[in-house]
């Protein structure tokens, strides 16, 4: 009876001791992964990134020029067309923005689209001026009605 107790209690031993080995040797690998992903320098960024990086991935670099007010609209659409780019501020007020070399096809359909939207833009008042227009306007007409108003009361 001891003897069977004996062994059952050595077979349960050596069960956790392979248990606990697995997790050991999975938790090393999970921790040489993470490391070694951190080491690595050719990480590939994606979208919106800082020139360095973008110069790091050496595939070509070229720029185009953006005003400082259609940067943010021109970052939404070269996200949508999966362009890797980075914005870049001048010492001029511009916004020079650096591209991948290989990305020429889509930043054209990108830079296409962005200004397509920039010229739509352009071509509706802003919503400001036109409330300062009808402003005025209004200014105007009730100042012509009160001087009439005065007008009639003399006669």
């Amino acid at each position: 009876m001891q003897e069977e107790v004996n062994n059952g209690t050595t077979q349960v031993a050596i069960k956790v001791t392979k248990l606990t080995g697995r997790a050991l040797q999975a938790a090393v690998k999970k921790l040489l992964k993470v490391w070694q992903e951190k080491r690595d320098p050719q990480k590939l960024h994606r979208g919106k990134q800082t020139v360095k990086q973008l110069a790091a991935q050496n595939k070509g670099m070229s720029s185009i020029d953006v005003d400082k007010a259609g940067i943010r609209s021109f970052e939404r659409v070269a996200r949508k067309y999966g362009v890797d780019f980075a914005p870049k501020k001048g010492r001029d007020g511009k916004y020079y923005v650096f591209f991948k070399g290989k990305d020429a096809d889509a930043l054209t359909a990108a830079f296409t689209e962005y200004t397509a939207k920039r010229v739509k833009q352009h071509g509706k008042p802003s919503l400001l001026a036109s409330l300062a227009k009808f402003k005025e306007l209004s200014k105007a007409t009730i100042g012509k009605e009160k001087h009439l108003d005065k007008g009639e009361r003399s006669l």
